[in-house]
């Protein structure tokens, strides 16, 4: 049975996906920082709880209920625009638009975290929410208000609200995510199927989960926790045995939709970054270096001579960019960011997202398995990052009789191909035109429409030259550099007899 991964927030009637929308802000906030509790020393791991109540009495007054209305119109009757229904059955007057109109309801939570009423919360709770449609309730289930959106982030599926109270509200204290082991004792709190406030206790099973939860576009740091997270938990509170936010409940994986025992919370260093700049400037502005990355997997350690499968392999970099302007090339192993450890290329994408635009960094990279330092000014990560590095229609190559490399079929690339895949003059190798389903190649990621642009380190130009180096290869696994889909990467594939 396949696992599903499901956001933990409820709604009436259709629930979508979390989309990559624009980031939203209002105007009219305050322009610092939301005044915190913060406490970032680590938990006191010696101690030993037989109860949690006086923390949780303490804790469960900060986290809300939160109720989001949205209005969804269903699209009229098609006939309406018949102007043959028309003349039998009115004109414009007549036939008003039809469309149908409903209110969708949906539930979450969230975390107060400042006295003056900012809370924290997942963007998929408030997506599409109307206007005046957001409501929270404190823990007491009476206390009720109006809440307005300060921003939203999908990309880390973070959101921020602001409510006016006459009196302080009970805010949390906010601990230091990044001191987290795996062992530590958690508690999830939030309201769960809309029963009520409900709290449930675990352990952090693992730190740094990613699963494209978010999409190809999202920042994914996930902790994860068995504490138990259910349909309505959605942004509320995982905090440490000493009642400290630690992360924001969001989502668990599940191949039924019940609780199994695997939930997903953003840490809250994470969460907080992202809430400052929507308070402060209204926006996200991310550090962007211009480069493809790539996880290096065993066997791309031992193509490339590396000592561990640690680090983010460069598998393009992009023209005019930071990396491009600083000498970075494809191939490239970047096992270091300024001073802290590259454990792999989420790791290193996180980093580099979280960094200032025109912030200075140093990069120690491991090129021919030799070390080499970079300092490189990072630029802002732009809206369109597909529009990066692309040219114009290329021209007109002669074509050639396609080989196969057992299972790949390849050609040389013509006016054709290339309108076809989208390739841009300035990629020159072999076209990959089909890859058996049960081959090596398929396995290691080969697809129809990629082009060949380098075999074992030698550059491949056209077909010509790629069946040339393919033959005279005598390594056991033969690693590829590609071009697919606006982006370049490296596979290894085992070494087969080559077809004639």
């Amino acid at each position: 049975m396949k696992t599903k991964f499901e956001t933990v927030g409820r709604r009436a009637g259709l629930l979508g996906a979390v989309g990559l929308s624009c980031i939203v802000a209002l105007n009219g906030f305050a322009k610092e920082p939301p005044k915190l509790s913060v406490s970032d020393r680590e938990v006191d791991r010696s101690a030993k709880a037989t109860s949690y109540a006086s923390i949780i009495k303490r804790v469960a007054p900060s986290v809300v209920t939160i109720e989001s209305t949205r209005t969804v119109r269903l699209p009229q009757n098609p006939f309406f625009n018949d102007p043959y229904f028309r003349r039998f059955f009115g004109g414009e007057d007549d036939l008003q638009d039809n469309s149908r109109k409903f209110r969708q309801e949906g539930l979450g939570s969230g975390i107060i975290v400042s006295e003056d009423g900012y809370i924290l919360t997942n963007n998929h709770v408030v997506d599409g929410a109307d206007e005046d449609g957001i409501k929270v309730s404190l823990s007491d289930g009476l206390t009720r208000f109006d809440a307005k959106v300060v921003g939203k982030d999908p990309r880390t599926d973070v959101a921020v609200l602001k409510i006016e109270s006459p009196k302080k509200l009970p805010a949390i204290t906010l601990a230091d995510s990044d001191k987290l082991e795996v062992g530590d004792v958690v508690l999830a709190i939030g309201n769960p199927f809309g029963i009520g406030q409900s709290v449930s206790s675990g352990i952090i099973s693992a730190l740094g989960r990613g699963f494209g939860i978010l999409g190809r576009e999202g920042y994914e740091d996930f902790i994860q926790t068995d504490a138990s997270i259910n349909r309505g938990n959605s942004g509320g509170a995982l905090v440490d045995a000493e009642g400290r936010l630690i992360g924001i409940n969001q989502s668990i994986a599940s191949p039924n939709g019940a609780n199994a025992g695997i939930g997903f919370a953003i840490p809250i260093n994470l969460a907080r970054s992202v809430m400052d700049q929507l308070v402060v400037n209204g926006r996200i502005a991310r550090g962007f270096l211009g480069v493809t990355l790539q996880v290096v997997t065993p066997e791309l350690a031992e193509s490339f001579n590396l000592p561990d499968t640690s680090g983010a392999l460069v598998g393009g970099v992009q023209p005019n960019t930071p990396a491009a302007k600083a000498g970075m090339k494809a191939g490239d192993v970047i096992v270091d960011f300024n001073g802290k450890k590259v454990s792999d290329s989420a790791h290193l994408r996180l980093m580099v997202a979280q960094t200032a635009p025109r912030t200075s960094v140093n990069f120690k990279v491991l090129r021919n398995a030799k070390a080499k330092d970079f300092t490189v000014t990072l630029a802002e990560l732009p809206d369109d990052l597909a529009a990066i590095g692309q040219d114009n229609p290329g021209v007109e190559t002669e074509d050639s009789q396609g080989v196969s490399l057992e299972g790949v079929e390849l050609a040389d690339l013509n006016n054709q191909t290339r309108r076809q895949f989208n390739i841009p003059p300035r990629i020159r190798g072999a076209l990959v035109t089909r890859v058996d389903d049960d081959s090596n190649a398929a396995e290691a990621g080969l697809q129809p429409g990629s082009v060949i642009m380098e075999v074992d380190q030698q550059p491949v130009a056209d077909l010509e030259s790629a069946v040339d180096v393919i033959q005279k290869s005598k390594a056991k696994r033969m690693r590829l550099w590609v071009y697919n889909q606006g982006a370049t990467h490296y596979l290894t594939v085992p070494m087969k007899k080559v077809k004639k």
